[in-house]
Formats: C-alpha cells, sequence, structure tokens
C-alpha cells in the first residue's frame, strides 16, 4: 500500500501530486487497503511517468495476446521448459484494431527456417481475433502494434517468448 511517505519520495516538488496521491492513499484504505486499477496506474504514471505507465499497460496487453495464441493453439506448445538448442526463434510483427482484429503480420526475425515461420504467422492468424486492446495502447489510428517471438523446439512445437519458461541447460532433461 502507498504511505504518505512514500508519495513524498515519488513526486517531492509537486504539491498537487502529493494532493492526489494522498487521495489515492485514502481511497485504497477505505475499499479494504486494496489499490483499484484505476489508483494503480495513477500511482505507477506518477512514480514512473506516463510514458512508462503506458508501457506497463501495453506489456500487460502483449501478455494477454501470447495468453489467448497459446489458448487456440494449445496442440502446438512445448509444455514445460523450451530445450537448451532451439531449432529456430521467429520473431512476427503485427498490428491490431480497437476490436481485436490483426491488420497486418510479417516476419521481423528469423533464422531461414521457413517451415518454422510459416507456422508461426498461421497460428498468429488462426488466433484471431485477439483480445481487443485497452484504448490507453491505441495509436491515434486506433491501432497497437505488438512483436511476439516464437521458440521452437526440435519438434516443431513451441512456447511464446513472453510466456515461456526459461531453457534448459545443457545438462537437463526436461
Amino acid at each position: 500500500m502507498l504511505t504518505m511517505d512514500m508519495a513524498r519520495r515519488i513526486v517531492p516538488s509537486c504539491p498537487i501530486a502529493i494532493a492526489l496521491a494522498a487521495l489515492a492513499v485514502i481511497a485504497s484504505c477505505l475499499g479494504g487497503c486494496t489499490e483499484p486499477p484505476a489508483a494503480k496506474t495513477f500511482i505507477q504514471s506518477l512514480y514512473l511517468g506516463p510514458e512508462k505507465a503506458k508501457q506497463i499497460r501495453a506489456d500487460d496487453y502483449k501478455t494477454q495476446v501470447a495468453q489467448h495464441i497459446e489458448t487456440v493453439n494449445a496442440d502446438e506448445i512445448t509444455p514445460g521448459r523450451p530445450q537448451a538448442m532451439l531449432r529456430s526463434v521467429v520473431v512476427v510483427t503485427f498490428v491490431v484494431d480497437r476490436n481485436g482484429k490483426i491488420l497486418r503480420s510479417s516476419v521481423f526475425r528469423t533464422n531461414g527456417d521457413d517451415a518454422a515461420e510459416h507456422e508461426a504467422i498461421t497460428t498468429l492468424r488462426r488466433s484471431a481475433p485477439l483480445p481487443p486492446p485497452p484504448s490507453t495502447v491505441l495509436n491515434a489510428a486506433g491501432q497497437v502494434e505488438l512483436m511476439e517471438g516464437w521458440l521452437f523446439n526440435t519438434d516443431g512445437h513451441f512456447q511464446l517468448q513472453s510466456l515461456a519458461a526459461p531453457q534448459q541447460d545443457g545438462g537437463d532433461s526436461n
């Protein structure tokens, strides 16, 4: 929970921000001492600055998209930790509109494994529509651009980089 002392350290020279932070502290205590999402966002923007707070929300959305892709493509997902020496890493960039429609997608980086590239794009498109992005991450055109890495094991199964467990080291058998 945010205390007044923490609020003063966050923005020591801005009395309006301190007053607003104090209101957030009071609101959090009145609500069972839990921070409501709006208060959390406000406090993050005070501490991190509005652009960094927006990036945190964008990262949360990227994680939500990755979870959706993995759910839709569950049969293609590698359980556990990815192997030490991956067959391929394919990084895909894609643009999503305010409704979750994938407007564009392309391979951004690859090791040249055509089958893995095709699988990454196919599993992304199969996942459409994606969850609608929060308005806070949309650009002026009502879109958000994301980038995700597909980590392929030698068996052709993958994990998404945003959700993947650490890779096995060379001596692991899992």
